[in-house]
């Protein structure tokens, strides 16, 4: 005996440790817990901020790169209207592919081609190609098409890799005299190049120009023009012409948030990306400045944990202690007793309170019948029992209906108690369909059924009492028909009032309903 009363003070001392280990565990893992999630927001946020950057950024970029190549569009169809009436002046003809190249520094070079695919004027002159039949994809292109032009990527014969711009040459008379053309080399400077590589973002994010057939048409490392980019999904969308964001893998595996606009006069598209790595490296160092700045109230909070888990603990040993003799009659007076001072200690006390009486009623009726009706499914007159007392013990208002099946005998009488059983069966469908979940729904006679509705006033609960009058009075029963139920309501909802006669006093509703002429309702005047 002694050896478990020892026993016994070691485990309590064992208790109340392990209440201020887990109070203590409780606010690290919440401190963790609010240092983990305040990063990933702020990481995500980062992510999506730096996403729709990149997205801005990249359709800002192919809205000057489209007003670049419209630019250059109107500056050849000037000249081409210009030369329409003189292509025969030569003089002209230098002069103006020679004004093309070097006043805004849009081509690298530009040419006159007459009708029959002949240079007839070329700056600069060192291309050495005036005379000649130019044979590359966009010249052969400008001349079959016969209007502006902007062609894709290229190597010409001089090696390059260019876009050929063109515009048709047509006189007064309209006929074709050829075209004027000027070309953008993508790996020598142009004011493309310029307008691409003067990117002000200095934090790691570079842009790069594909064109529809996927080729590199400008990147930051000149070594990658001319490469076709691996298959993705955001080049896929890029060919589809959409504008948008994603974040992706680039062959080498560097995580990057990418956002991709399309230049809708070339059918290029325009990536802006950043690797995630640089976009998240400020953020460890903002987290260990919150840390900084948490730990000193983490700490205060763990030495105010600390003092007062003693005072917090005593009442929940308390009623630990007692849920050991959860067995003997006395163990909810000394529930009863615990000073349960703060409000979980009191919701505890309640619930333990309330489950030694769920437990001590489950206990005591361990040998009894089962508590639903067998017909119908529904509760008997135990599992009614049940209920009221659980309302009771929780003080939980409630509202009760007493129906009865009007002139019932005569349908056993008539159709037989196979019949009459269906006719229960009915009407025990309809109340279940027409219930809460939370409603108590009972036989708790041969036709006579009892419905508890916690929570419902007495206006509301004669509304529903009407209505489940009207619908099994609409109910057809084959073959019996129609049937009609009488119903009596009452309320309860003073803890001091006693549940048995709030149960009388409906029946006796509904034996008024009856003396009245039955399909009908009657309401107690006193319902509360």
């Amino acid at each position: 005996m002694a050896s478990n009363i020892s026993l016994s003070r070691v485990f309590r001392v064992n208790l109340r440790r392990l209440i201020l280990f887990l109070a203590l565990l409780s606010a690290l893992i919440t401190l963790a817990n609010t240092f983990y999630a305040s990063y990933r927001v702020q990481r995500e946020l980062l992510i999506e901020t730096t996403l729709a950057s990149n997205r801005a950024y990249a359709g800002k970029v192919a809205d000057s790169v489209d007003q670049f190549l419209q630019s250059t569009q109107q500056q050849l169809a000037y000249s081409a209207r210009l030369l329409a009436g003189n292509v025969g002046d030569l003089s002209l003809l230098m002069t103006e592919t020679e004004r093309l190249r070097v006043q805004t520094d849009s081509f690298n070079s530009v040419v006159f081609v007459d009708a029959a695919g002949r240079v007839l004027a070329a700056s600069p002159e060192t291309l050495d190609i005036r005379g000649k039949q130019l044979e590359t994809p966009g010249a052969l292109e400008a001349l079959r098409e016969r209007r502006p032009l902007i062609s894709q990527p290229y190597v010409a014969v001089t090696g390059n890799l260019l876009v050929f711009i063109s515009s048709p040459v047509i006189d007064a008379a309209g006929i074709y005299r050829g075209y004027i053309g000027g070309s953008v080399y993508l790996k020598q400077k142009s004011m493309l190049n310029h307008l691409l590589g003067d990117h002000y973002y200095r934090d790691g994010s570079f842009v790069y120009v594909v064109d529809q057939n996927r080729r590199v048409l400008y990147h930051p490392d000149p070594a990658r023009v001319g490469e076709a980019v691996e298959e993705s999904p955001m080049i896929e969308a890029l060919m589809r012409g959409e504008t948008g964001e994603m974040r992706l893998h680039t062959r080498e595996g560097v995580d990057m948030l990418a956002g991709y606009a399309r230049v809708s006069s070339a059918q290029w598209g325009v990536v802006s990306q950043r690797p995630a790595q640089i976009t998240l490296a400020s953020l460890s160092e903002s987290m260990f400045s919150v840390l900084r700045h948490t730990l000193p109230l983490a700490m205060l909070t763990l030495l105010f944990i600390w003092c007062f888990a003693q005072l917090i603990s005593r009442p929940l040993r308390e009623l630990a202690n007692s849920a050991q003799d959860m067995d003997r009659p006395a163990t909810v007076e000394r529930i009863q007793k615990v000073r349960s001072w703060y409000f979980e200690s009191s919701e505890i006390k309640r619930a333990m309170l309330v489950g030694f009486n769920l437990l001590h009623y489950k206990i005591s009726k361990l040998y009894l019948d089962a508590q639903t009706d067998p017909l119908t499914g529904l509760h008997n007159r135990r599992g009614l029992q049940m209920a009221l007392d659980q309302m009771q013990s929780e003080q939980r208002a409630f509202a009760v209906l007493s129906l009865d099946i009007d002139h019932f005998k005569s349908v056993n009488d008539t159709w037989g108690h196979d019949v009459g059983d269906q006719v229960l069966l009915r009407l025990a469908q309809l109340m279940r369909s027409s219930s809460r979940e939370g409603d108590v729904l009972c036989r708790v006679g041969g036709e006579e059924f009892l419905i508890l509705l916690p929570g419902i006033d007495p206006e509301v609960a004669e509304h529903i009492a009407e209505r489940l009058r009207r619908q099994v009075a609409q109910m057809l029963i084959e073959p019996v028909g129609c049937i009609t139920i009488s119903l009596g309501v009452a309320h309860w909802g003073r803890p001091e009032r006693e549940i048995e006669e709030v149960l009388k006093t409906a029946d006796e509703m509904l034996y008024k309903a009856k003396r009245a002429g039955r399909n009908r309702v009657e309401v107690a005047e006193t319902v509360s």
